[in-house]
């Protein structure tokens, strides 16, 4: 139900998806129902996307493409329908540059599925997504939180959202991304750390320091006078 489409307009509104994570060339994996790059004069810094589907080839594998080869990579609801997502964000992230973006929403198997599984929803899904549980009532869910730290040290998790601003919790069972405002999904996005962060452990101070005149500047405050 146009999933990435609906979520254009949320992320118009957060400046982090137009300076940082949509930049540069980018792969829209699973992404021919509903591509991303129809948006892209809206995210001025985003390059030419490539859209992978069935057609190009298993978005488990990624088989012929090359590490590091994108500036981001974007999924929308594509992860659930593969035999192992494991493998799949794997590769997501294996072929992603330092110092990129892997942006992709999951359905949250509590706003989504709702207790039932296999999915009466959608007969392809194959596993369900929570950010984190110790139990789940579905027998094939899988932990979000849990799959993102598998990455390794290069994964630099810049957030993992529970999409559920518009879900109503009042109404009965029914597939609320039917609706036009229904997204019923978890967000994450991962960037790739260069190997010189993961030799530091984390991002390195630029050096040099920050003046009276610098900080004026930049704040619009005078520093404090030390007694």
């Amino acid at each position: 139900m146009k999933e990435c489409s609906k979520s254009v307009m949320r992320r118009l509104a957060d400046p982090n998806f137009g300076n940082r994570y949509f930049v540069g060339t980018g792969i829209d994996i699973g992404g021919a129902p509903d591509p991303l790059n129809v948006y892209q004069e809206l995210f001025p810094r985003m390059g030419e996307v490539r859209i992978w589907d069935l057609a190009d080839g298993d978005a488990q594998v990624m088989e012929g493409v090359e590490e590091e080869t994108y500036g981001f990579v974007h999924s929308s609801h594509c992860l659930e329908h593969l035999h192992d997502p494991d493998e799949g964000l794997a590769n997501w992230f294996r072929i992603l540059r330092p110092g990129g973006h892997l942006v992709a929403t999951f359905p949250d198997e509590d706003l989504y599925e709702q207790g039932t599984f296999p999915s009466t929803y959608n007969a392809d899904h194959k596993w369900t997504f929570t950010i984190h549980k110790t139990e789940s009532w579905s027998s094939k869910s899988k932990n979000l939180l849990e799959m993102v730290d598998a990455l390794g040290p290069a994964a630099d998790v810049q957030k993992i959202e529970l999409l559920n601003a518009s879900f109503r919790y009042s109404l009965p069972r029914f597939d609320q991304t039917l609706t036009p405002i229904g997204e019923c999904g978890i967000e994450v996005v991962v960037r790739k750390r260069p190997f010189e962060e993961i030799e530091y452990g984390g991002c390195r101070p630029r050096p040099g320091q920050v003046g009276a005149d610098g900080f004026k500047l930049l704040t619009g405050f005078s520093l404090p006078k030390r007694d």
